[in-house]
């Protein structure tokens, strides 16, 4: 029985509230949080959570489970993902993406082919990463992004790296600086960290300019619903 199977059974069984796996396409510059607002507004779902946190600079694909699917959440949160997006070289930004200023310019005259390919080779396999300070990870009981926006910066607290895994990572740099990428990855990989790290690999810097989360597991964007299709949805049934 696949993952998909295994979900429609427990949506079946005969109970209060069996619960819903919904995916969604997130709208650029909602938080994850927002989304669950408004579906448990929208559905009048009683109990509702997502399956993985996307910046509110991402879009794509968002699980979200109610009732007792919520059960189901950390097995989805387990599974591999895919990601596209954009990257550029030469500037940085505090939170490696477009939500801050740009705070650095730096030379890219020196990469050529050889030297983003040489890049690339670092980061396939498993691999060490710090997670960028603008997170959500908790230290001392603060949200990283909490004290970054309070001026404090990775000089300032000691962030741990953890072991992640790159399944694939293909790049094209037709659009140079600009690169486009395409990621797959494990469970709590920082896209903007791969970036941080890839700029410091060509010798220079890179922020992040665009994100899509693809797909989680089995489960594709291409299958998703915007927030309206949901709501208009809701209103038919």
């Amino acid at each position: 029985m696949n993952q998909e199977e295994i979900i429609q059974k427990n949506i079946n069984q005969t109970s209060p509230d069996p619960g819903e796996v919904l995916l969604i396409d997130k709208p650029l510059t909602w938080t994850s949080f927002d989304v669950v607002k408004k579906l448990k507004f929208a559905g009048k779902f009683k109990k509702i959570g997502h399956a993985g946190t996307l910046d509110p600079l991402a879009t794509g694909l968002l699980i979200l489970c109610t009732g007792k699917m919520t059960k189901q959440i950390d097995s989805f949160q387990a599974q591999e993902k895919e990601y596209s997006g954009t990257f550029v070289l030469g500037k940085t930004t505090p939170s490696i993406d477009l939500e801050t200023a740009f705070e650095e310019e730096l030379p890219i005259e020196h990469i050529n082919e050889n030297l983003l390919q040489d890049a690339l080779s670092k980061f396939q396999g498993k691999i060490l990463q710090i997670p960028p300070i603008y997170s959500a990870i908790q230290v001392n009981g603060k949200r990283l992004y909490e004290l970054a926006r309070k001026g404090k910066t990775d000089a300032d607290i000691e962030i741990k790296s953890r072991e992640v895994e790159i399944f694939k990572f293909d790049i094209d740099s037709s659009n140079f600086p600009e690169i486009s990428f395409t990621i797959v990855c494990s469970k709590g990989t920082y896209i903007r960290s791969l970036v941080r790290d890839f700029g410091l690999a060509c010798q220079s810097g890179a922020y992040l300019s665009s994100l899509r989360r693809e797909k989680i597991g089995k489960f594709d964007v291409k299958n998703a619903l915007t927030i309206q299709e949901f709501i208009e949805q809701r209103k038919v049934d």
